[in-house]
């Protein structure tokens, strides 16, 4: 099967474009996958705005991640449902896209994504540019056929050590080979960022199982991850150190500092920020 634009794309259709300012459009969560993570929900986002950007150069340059200033997480998607994306760009050049955008089900924000920096590298040494032109055409004319993304591959995390409620490390082999490599991307296969989002924030959620809450509330709920920082591309086959380690506490709030290393080499960062909610 050819896995491009099926294994790790999450715009069906371009519903809207305004001179290169703003960009609407729309995905829909297969129903039969098990989760679709709130880290993929932003990674929505982005690549509708990549589309942006990369039509307002002719498909020349395109973005990849680089730095958010801030994402807010609302309440889970489930599959079945509908993200109504949008994004609005302030600078797009040859150099890098600004941008901030929103996914939303049925009118709620779900995600919200502030101040993000996308650099632009040459189109052609991760894509074919014509397909990616006539993909753009097909988005924002009838439409890609949904229910293409098989669900999020298995990413095992192995525990290292840490200190009880104040640091927990795990280490992690990034696959030599799976789908989502032919999607991103076809001449120059990249571990998604938004995938790393993904198993930094399971280690966040591991930590904050060891906090306890305060009196009163049950668990600590993710609520914005801030400063992420994308500092290099990740090949096939690398080997990560992942590590969150707890900042601050506050009465309602904990803040976690989540990083990823290659060896020595400190390849990205966040700050998760969690509250204290009652259980459902």
């Amino acid at each position: 099967m050819d896995h491009h634009f099926r294994a790790f794309s999450f715009v069906d259709r371009i519903t809207s474009v305004q001179e290169s300012s703003r960009i609407a459009g729309s995905y829909t969560v297969p129903a039969r996958i098990e989760a679709f993570p709130g880290s993929l929900v932003a990674e929505a986002v982005g690549q509708l705005a990549a589309w942006a950007a990369m039509a307002a150069v002719n498909f020349e340059r395109r973005p990849v991640a680089g730095l958010a200033g801030a994402i807010d997480l609302g309440e889970p998607v489930c599959p079945g449902q509908v993200l109504e994306l949008s994004a609005e760009l302030e600078t797009i050049d040859e150099e890098a896209v600004a941008y901030s955008g929103t996914a939303s089900v049925e009118g709620i924000p779900v995600v919200r994504l502030r101040n993000c920096l996308g650099p632009m590298v040459p189109v052609r040494e991760f894509d074919d540019p014509q397909a990616l032109r006539d993909r753009y055409a097909l988005l924002r004319g009838e439409g890609a056929a949904p229910g293409a993304f098989g669900g999020v591959p298995h990413l095992a995390m192995h525990s290292i050590g840490g200190e009880p409620g104040k640091r927990l490390s795990g280490s992690y082999q990034v696959p030599t080979s799976a789908p989502l490599f032919a999607d991103h991307f076809p001449r120059r296969p990249v571990f998604p960022g938004s995938l790393l989002m993904h198993m930094n924030l399971e280690l966040a959620r591991r930590l904050a199982l060891e906090i306890t809450p305060p009196e009163g509330t049950a668990v600590w709920a993710l609520e914005t991850i801030s400063d992420v920082k994308l500092r290099t591309f990740i090949p096939p086959g690398e080997q990560l150190e992942c590590e969150a380690r707890l900042s601050q506490q506050a009465n309602c709030h904990i803040l976690l500092t989540v990083e990823t290393r290659n060896g020595k080499k400190l390849i990205g960062g966040a700050r998760v920020k969690l509250a204290a909610r009652k259980a459902v």
